[in-house]
């Protein structure tokens, strides 16, 4: 009786020693997704923007004072910008569509200063560059000729 109680005791030590040393083998699994494979879908801050004036380009970095946070889901965007220079507000919300070089926002309300229509939507269309962790959108005139253009980096 003492031989088969030693026996169990033993199997007992053994097994918990098996099944701590394999608990502390075992890896962690990690429970990410990765939403950035190369898609638009996202918060985005911009860090820089041009202005397009024929020949000439000016260019700015974006700052705390005039900061501009986009932030897409499958179909909907937002956006809205700070300007600290005055106390004007900008935002945008409505639904978007890309195509292969093409995003169009079509605004459903937005800011007094963005001139959305009451019950009507406002449309921008940009040409896009879009990489997993940057995107910038350029707006055209009807005559092909560039009027500004944002980047942007991801956030989240």
């Amino acid at each position: 009786m003492k031989t088969q109680a030693l026996l169990l005791l033993g199997l007992f030590i053994i097994s918990f020693s098996c099944n701590k040393e394999n608990k502390n083998s075992i890896a962690p699994v990690e429970n990410k997704i990765d939403h950035k494979k190369t898609s638009i879908v996202g918060t985005w801050e911009r860090t820089s923007f041009s202005n397009y004036s024929g020949d000439e380009v000016h260019s700015f970095q974006s700052s705390v004072e005039n900061k501009h946070i986009k932030i897409f889901t499958n179909s909907k965007v937002i956006w809205c910008r700070n300007n600290a220079a005055d106390s004007t507000e900008w935002f945008g919300f409505g639904n978007y569509k890309l195509t292969d070089t093409l995003l169009t926002e079509t605004l459903e309300f937005g800011s007094k200063s963005m001139q959305v229509p009451k019950d009507s939507v406002s449309v921008y269309e940009f040409t896009f560059k879009l990489t997993d962790d940057t995107f910038s959108q350029i707006q055209f005139d009807s005559e092909g000729h560039p009027i500004f253009s944002e980047n942007y980096v991801r956030v989240e």
